[in-house]
């Protein structure tokens, strides 16, 4: 890692408890509006191409059991 991530990565571990609760928490909405929208995103193509939960399912399978 970098020495400026370093500085950041102790500068939040001396945070104060509720700030860095407050903080992750922020974090954690923020990744979640990301997921949420590469998800959506990965659902369009999937329709573009055909995919539907079915294909994908058996497409699992047969990674997980083989052919």
């Amino acid at each position: 890692m970098s020495e400026a991530v370093h500085e950041i990565l102790d500068r939040i571990q001396r945070l104060p408890e509720e700030d860095r609760l407050l903080l992750e928490d922020c974090l954690a909405q923020q990744v979640e509006v990301e997921w949420q929208h590469e998800a959506k995103e990965a659902r369009r193509l999937a329709r573009q191409k055909g995919i539907d939960q079915a294909t994908i399912d058996g497409a699992v399978e047969k990674v997980r059991y083989g052919p």
